[in-house]
C-alpha cells in the first residue's frame, strides 16, 4: 500500500481511481461510519496504526450527513500535520455525543401537536447546535486544504439549481474555495427539518458570490455518480494526471459506495394511507416527512441501479461495491 500522500497528488495507485462515496441520512451516518471503522482498522493491521482512509481514496464524495463524514475524514488536524481531523474510529462518536442535541426530542405528551404546529411555521429543528459544532470542529479549513480530494453535492434554492463543491473545480474556479464548515451546513440543510445556509465568498479582485443552499440530497443523495463525473471532467482537461485513463474505462475505476440504510418496502407507507394525504400528510405524516424520504431514497437507488448496471455492462462489475443495509 502507499504511504501517506500529500493533498491532491495523481492517483494513489497509479492506473486505478478509488473512490469512495458516502450517502445522506441524518443519524443513520452511524451506518457508514461503523463500517468505515471496521475498513480503517483492516487497513491498519496491514499498514500500521497511523493508516487513514484518505490515504487510500483517491476521491471521497458525501452528500448530507455523508458530506459531514467527508469533511471529517479529509479535513487536516491542526496539530498533525497532514493527518485528518478525525480517524474513523471516532465517527460514531460524534454521532452519539452530538446527535441528540442537534436534533432534540420532545418527550411530553403534547409533543405530535407542537410538532404539527413548528412543521407550518418554520423547519423541525434550528440548526444552531449543528452550526456551531460543525464550524468548532472544521474552523477556517477550505476546500483546497483537503486531504485528498473531496466532492460534496448541495443545492442552490435560489439559483434552481445543484451546487457540486469539488476539489477538482477549486483549482479552475475560485468561488468554489468555500469553508468546509459552510459547504457542510448547507449539504445537511435538509427541507423541513433544517433551516437553508446563505453564505458568500470573496474573489481576490473583490467580487462576491452568493450561496443559498439546502441538503444536497434533493439532487445526488447517492453522491456516486457525481464524484465519477467529476474525475470524468479532470480526466478530460489536457493538464491532468489522468491523461492515461479514458473517462469510460470503468475497469480503471475502484468504486465503494456506502448507503445509510433502508426500511423494507413493505413496512414504510401502507398506499391505502398516503392515499388520503394532502400536503400536509406528504410533509408531516408518520412521525416523518414522507416527500422527502421516499425523494432522497429515489435518487439514490437510481444511482445504484444505473452504475451496476453500466459496471456490469462493462465486465466491470469487481470494481464496483454498493453496500446498503434494509431494515428488516
Amino acid at each position: 500500500m502507499a504511504s501517506p500522500k500529500s493533498p491532491l497528488q495523481p492517483p494513489t495507485y497509479g492506473n486505478l481511481i478509488t473512490v469512495l462515496s458516502i450517502d445522506g441520512g441524518g443519524i443513520r451516518g452511524l451506518i457508514p461510519g461503523t463500517i468505515l471503522a471496521f475498513l480503517e482498522s483492516q487497513l491498519q493491521k496491514l499498514d500500521g496504526e497511523g493508516a487513514r482512509l484518505a490515504d487510500y481514496f483517491d476521491v471521497i464524495a458525501g452528500t448530507s450527513t455523508g458530506g459531514l463524514v467527508t469533511a471529517m475524514l479529509t479535513a487536516p488536524h491542526p496539530n498533525e500535520g497532514h493527518r485528518p481531523l478525525f480517524a474513523a474510529k471516532d465517527i460514531n462518536d460524534f454521532y452519539l455525543q452530538h446527535c441528540p442535541k442537534i436534533f432534540p426530542q420532545d418527550g411530553s405528551p403534547f409533543a405530535p401537536v407542537a410538532n404539527l404546529v413548528k412543521s407550518l411555521t418554520g423547519p423541525k429543528y434550528d440548526g444552531e447546535y449543528l452550526h456551531n459544532i460543525v464550524r468548532e470542529k472544521l474552523g477556517e479549513t477550505r476546500l483546497d486544504q483537503t486531504l485528498t480530494n473531496v466532492v460534496i453535492p448541495t443545492f442552490d434554492i435560489k439559483q434552481l439549481q445543484p451546487r457540486i463543491f469539488s476539489s477538482y473545480e477549486v483549482q479552475y474556479n475560485p468561488f468554489q474555495n468555500a469553508l468546509l464548515s459552510d459547504i457542510c451546513i448547507g449539504t445537511s440543510a435538509a427541507p423541513t427539518y433544517l433551516p437553508a445556509h446563505q453564505f458568500e465568498i470573496k474573489n481576490s479582485t473583490g467580487e462576491v458570490k452568493e450561496f443559498h443552499l439546502i441538503d444536497g440530497g434533493v439532487a445526488a443523495n447517492n453522491p456516486t455518480l457525481v464524484a465519477m463525473s467529476e474525475v470524468a471532467k479532470e480526466i478530460n482537461r489536457e493538464s491532468s494526471d489522468f491523461f492515461h485513463i479514458k473517462p469510460n474505462d470503468y475497469a480503471r475505476f475502484q468504486v465503494l459506495s456506502l448507503g445509510t440504510g433502508s426500511q423494507n418496502p413493505e413496512e414504510k407507507y401502507p398506499a391505502h394511507k398516503a392515499a388520503k394525504w394532502g400536503v400536509l400528510g406528504w410533509l408531516t405524516s408518520e412521525h416523518s416527512s414522507p416527500f422527502i424520504d421516499v425523494f432522497m431514497q429515489a435518487t439514490s437507488d437510481m444511482v445504484d441501479f444505473h452504475l451496476a448496471t453500466v459496471f456490469r455492462a462493462l465486465h466491470s462489475e469487481h470494481s464496483y461495491l454498493r453496500i446498503q443495509k434494509i431494515a428488516g
